[in-house]
């Protein structure tokens, strides 16, 4: 059975929320973050080398980055849901989504956690910070304008995997100029599955 290595507070959260909405069987390893440093414990690193999570253990396989444990998990367990038909145009707009979310729309907004600890010595980069960040959620607002997915008429891998760009996004209180992704991040939290997700893998202080 698969085994997923959660850290509390972590974009593992969306993979437990991915395994419910499929129903697929799952064993679930839960780590606790450090109270004061907020890092992964050094557990993890016998799981993979990076120590970080999501990681999953399918028999011989273990996979870490969210991208591909996402596409993995619809190809093994998803019996074709929740993703496009392959060599449709959805298929390819699909896949882009699904490496946006953590190859382009993240930098930003993990730039601007860190370069705010910096105060005053980071104020120069602010500007540049603040603008990337518009580009990217005013890129997924206007993807949503008139569609309840970001792909397709129903949920599929890349809704799972942009959740974690607005749930941060949310956390800065960056969304309110972005009333579609607002609301779009609203209609997957109020999913069963993902309340199941937050049942399952404790508090989770992103969904609000």
């Amino acid at each position: 059975m698969l085994t997923l290595h959660h850290l509390n507070d972590s974009r593992s959260q969306r993979i437990i929320w991915l395994l419910e909405e499929l129903g697929a069987p799952y064993d679930l390893t839960t780590y606790q973050r450090d109270a004061q440093t907020r890092l992964a414990p050094p557990e993890l690193e016998a799981v993979h080398p990076l120590g970080k999570s999501p990681v999953i253990v399918d028999g011989d396989i273990t996979i870490a980055e969210s991208a591909a444990v996402v596409d993995y998990i619809i190809r093994r367990y998803g019996k074709g849901a929740m993703r496009p038909a392959e060599g449709t145009p959805e298929y390819e707009a699909y896949l882009e989504w699904l490496h946006y979310a953590e190859g382009s729309a993240m930098l930003p907004l993990m730039l601007n956690l860190y370069v705010s600890r910096l105060k005053e010595a980071g104020a120069p980069l602010q500007p540049r910070i603040d603008s990337e960040i518009a580009r990217h959620l005013g890129h997924a607002d206007r993807a949503l304008q008139g569609r309840a997915f970001f792909v397709g008429d129903s949920l599929t891998g890349a809704d799972i995997q942009m959740s974690f760009v607005a749930e941060v996004a949310s956390s800065f209180d960056r969304l309110k100029a972005y009333p579609d992704l607002a609301a779009w991040i609203g209609r997957m939290h109020a999913r069963p599955a993902f309340q199941r997700s937050v049942e399952k893998g404790g508090v989770y202080r992103l969904a609000k």
